[in-house]
């Protein structure tokens, strides 16, 4: 193998190994109160909280979101926790795991972003119901190995999701894709929105199918295909 093609592919896996984590990735700095009955198995303390911070997500195809939470009264980590066991303050209307988070975790690579511009926004439930809050950050995920047969929905265009982790005013935390939320934004949004009539994508679009595109025939620096006639830019 040439060094040219050596060093494309270091610089590949080592923007790959900085791009995403396998498994569990850290997560910005999120102060909630964990429910203690998830902390006893849901066998005793009901209706107590204990105060921590996120420190990780962790995503396992066909599993919810699990948080691992340092909690400060214990100089304890708990891991595998899902978002129904957070709040940041009193709940009201507690709304149940399947409400605050629609889709279980596509692949184990994940990355976590914080979207620019995005603040105060809303998801609707599958009860009709809307939930405001506000926007803290989002996860999602990827296929992360060449070397191992995708088998899961992550890259996929018509069934890839986004988590978008929203911090509800009823006290609560969500993970919602795009599709479910709405945005505000006193300067960009105006009060009256129109109403979608948007359809699910089911493409995954490429640009590289049509072999007349096809480039393969010259070497020349500023390529062209055959139809092109032109002598410059």
């Amino acid at each position: 193998m040439e060094s040219g093609v050596r060093f494309e592919l270091f610089l590949k896996c080592a923007c790959l190994s900085i791009e995403m984590a396998y498994l569990v990735h850290p997560l910005p700095l999120v102060e909630v109160q964990v429910r203690e009955e998830y902390l006893h198995d849901h066998k005793s303390n009901f209706g107590k909280v204990t105060p921590g911070i996120w420190i990780s997500v962790k995503s396992v195809p066909g599993k919810a979101l699990y948080f691992e939470t340092l909690l400060t009264e214990y100089g304890a980590l708990y891991d595998k926790l899902p978002i129904s066991a957070f709040q940041w303050k009193r709940v009201e209307q507690e709304l149940t795991l399947e409400t605050l988070q629609l889709w279980d975790s596509f692949d184990y690579n994940l990355t976590v972003i914080k979207k620019p511009m995005l603040g105060t926004c809303a998801f609707r439930s599958s009860d009709g119901n809307t939930h405001q809050g506000k926007y803290l950050f989002t996860i999602d995920t990827c296929h992360g190995d060449a070397g191992v047969i995708d088998t899961n929905f992550s890259e996929h265009d018509p069934e890839h999701k986004s988590f978008n982790i929203i911090q509800l005013n009823n006290g609560q935390f969500a993970a919602q894709p795009n599709n479910r939320i709405l945005w505000y934004d006193k300067s960009l949004i105006p009060d009256t929105l129109k109403v979608p009539t948007f359809k699910v994508c089911t493409q995954n679009y490429s640009v590289e199918r049509k072999i007349t595109n096809s480039f393969g025939h010259t070497d020349e620096w500023q390529y062209k295909t055959l139809n092109e006639n032109y002598t410059g830019v």
